[in-house]
């Protein structure tokens, strides 16, 4: 048996600490979605984008801002509608009078959490805008290319597809978002301390206990837990474990649309980061099981089945492997 060494048990206490400072801050804020904060952050260690599929007023702007306060990081708002333009995500160049060249303005993708709200609202021509930023971290404006920020994190709500001027995203917007939540409302406990916040005031602490700091989480602190997270061991039979339901979701009658590569590798990473958040430098087949409602629900296409049974069927149907 290996003995961690004493460098290891140090940084295993690194990022216990700040992954708990970063869950409190988070759940100061978000009441009663413990669960949810959890997947959020590992997306956020698996250095995907959020999707957040829910009713308005269930906290899910007020989620991005708490996120960006606890990473004490550049936090840019979009509005989504119908007259939205690509430059008013990206940016824009403006030729100069005085100068005679054209001068850059960035927009708000230039920031190190975007909230794009309401992304469906948008045409799909302004969505694909997001497409380079998600996946390459950079934008391309007049043919020259603009890094992101490192830590660029994207999350994006968007309203039921049922609703009025709805554009529903394509299938490879979706596949850029690493998991697609749904917050859902609070429950009674919560509900009667989210009306005691208003009437006692958000900083009172016998309403809310004490306040955690303002900023919970530097951002180089984050890059560490990425990279960490990047660098948790995955077995081989994990990997088959895995490779079979992704295979599984290709297979399955409901589906007429499974796992693609790309999704594989944000299942692969989201498990990686869960698991750096147990506390362990390996990934387990629970991992993998942990992760998979979020992961597949906001890449399945299927027939006409609700996603979620048809996630639990593909479950199922692939043996978990006996792994210690």
């Amino acid at each position: 048996m290996s003995v961690a060494t004493d460098e290891e048990q140090s940084d295993c206490q690194s990022h216990a600490q700040w992954i708990s400072g970063l869950q409190l801050h988070l759940r100061h804020v978000l009441l009663g979605k413990d669960e949810q904060i959890d997947l959020v952050i590992a997306c956020l260690l698996a250095k995907g984008h959020l999707l957040l599929d829910d009713l308005p007023g269930t906290g899910k702007t007020t989620l991005a801002k708490a996120i960006a306060d606890a990473l004490n990081s550049r936090l840019a708002r979009v509005q989504c509608t119908p007259d939205l333009m690509p430059a008013d995500i990206t940016g824009f160049s403006v030729f100069n009078q005085k100068t005679r060249e054209f001068e850059f303005h960035a927009g708000p993708v230039f920031a190190d959490v975007l909230l794009a709200d309401e992304l469906n609202r948008t045409t799909p021509r302004t969505q694909s805008a997001l497409l380079e930023a998600m996946a390459e971290r950079q934008v391309t404006i007049d043919g020259k290319p603009h890094p992101l920020s490192s830590a660029f994190f994207v999350i994006a709500t968007q309203n039921p597809i049922d609703s009025h001027g709805a554009y529903p995203l394509p299938e490879a917007q979706l596949d850029r978002f690493s998991i697609k939540l749904k917050i859902g409302y609070p429950d009674r406990q919560a509900q009667l301390r989210i009306l005691e916040r208003q009437v006692l005031g958000s900083g009172d602490e016998s309403a809310n206990g004490p306040n955690p700091t303002a900023s919970s989480l530097t951002l180089d602190q984050l890059r560490r837990l990425q990279m960490d997270a990047q660098s948790v061991k995955v077995h081989p039979r994990v990997s088959e474990y895995l490779i079979d339901l992704v295979e599984a979701s290709r297979d399955d009658a409901g589906v007429e649309l499974g796992v693609s590569p790309r999704g594989m590798l944000c299942w692969q990473a989201m498990a990686q980061a869960w698991a750096l958040m147990q506390g362990r430098d390996f990934v387990t087949p629970s991992d993998v099981a942990k992760v998979a409602q979020p992961v597949l629900s906001v890449r399945l296409l299927t027939r006409g089945e609700d996603v979620d049974t048809v996630i639990d069927r593909i479950m199922n149907s692939v043996d978990t492997p006996e792994y210690k």
